[in-house]
């Protein structure tokens, strides 16, 4: 596993949902992250679905011209309809392939609403970035307000002692698509983040 920051932005992973949920800002921002990504000259490594939240962002990065890698299990082929026009798509054997080649093929994450799986994504590179395995810099896309449970349980953690200074979860939050990028970047170069992006309490946001 990477232990070592890349100091640069290539590629960016995206964990989203396989619908699209209630809230139809949601397909917007999952579009115009598609859009931003393909106009910042950056990979997209994704699940490899074509419905939902998923297949928004990768077509909207495709149709934007940008490169698009797809990474999906076997037994998801048809639950998540593949989607089988990107020249770069991996099928794996199970979940557990898939999650670390979606980790190898990144330089940062980005969390837009989604369900279980978009959260248990999302958490486990915030748990092995805790861990010291990596350091490469984990968004939450807090559109709307979709991620401040999640925010709130880990204040709640910290509060109890679970989290402490010395084993801080590395996380940023945004509220926007907008300032996803750039605050990336800055993540990656080393650069000071707002209080309201690094490890953000909900009560900021």
């Amino acid at each position: 596993m990477n232990t070592v920051s890349q100091n640069q932005l290539t590629s960016v992973c995206v964990y989203c949902g396989s619908s699209f949920g209630s809230d139809p800002a949601h397909e917007a921002s999952a579009t115009r992250l598609g859009q931003l990504i393909a106009e910042a000259g950056l990979r997209l490594v994704y699940g490899g679905g074509s419905v939902g939240l998923m297949g928004t962002v990768a077509n909207a990065a495709l149709e934007a011209g940008g490169k698009v890698t797809g990474i999906i299990p076997r037994f998801l082929e048809k639950r998540e309809v593949m989607l089988d026009t990107l020249e770069d798509l991996i099928v794996t054997q199970d979940m557990h392939e898939r999650k670390h080649l979606m980790f190898e093929k990144a330089d940062a994450f980005i969390a837009l609403p989604g369900g279980i799986g978009t959260l248990e994504e999302a958490v486990e590179m915030m748990t092995w970035a805790q861990l010291g395995q990596h350091r490469k810099p984990v968004a939450l896309a807090n559109l709307n307000g979709f991620w401040s449970p999640l925010l709130e349980l880990l204040d709640h953690m910290r509060a109890q002692g679970y989290i402490r200074p010395d084993t801080e979860v590395p996380y940023l939050v945004a509220r926007s698509v907008d300032d996803i990028l750039p605050m990336l970047r800055r993540a990656i170069n080393g650069e000071p983040l707002p209080a309201q992006e690094a490890c953000a309490s909900v009560t900021d946001l």
